[in-house]
């Protein structure tokens, strides 16, 4: 499988964003389980940053993702 950069990513995740809502947050929390796989919890917690996806999706930075879930930072 070829590797997910940060920018396509970031791309991706922006689009699920704009969106907002249920559907397009377990979407983008896939997203985030490959960023999380491929590049590190640093680049998870800046995709979540940039992209306010706190603000959208309730997404924390500290939050690991895995298979596409969320996985605690309560």
């Amino acid at each position: 499988a070829k590797q997910m950069t940060l920018d396509r990513a970031k791309q991706m995740l922006k689009v699920q964003a704009d969106f907002g809502g249920f559907y397009n947050g377990n979407s983008a929390k896939l997203i985030l389980s490959e960023v999380q796989r491929e590049h590190g919890q640093a680049a998870v917690d800046t995709c979540i940053r940039d992209l306010r996806l706190d603000e959208i999706f309730g997404f924390k930075p500290g939050t690991r993702f895995e298979g596409g879930l969320a996985i605690g930072n309560e």
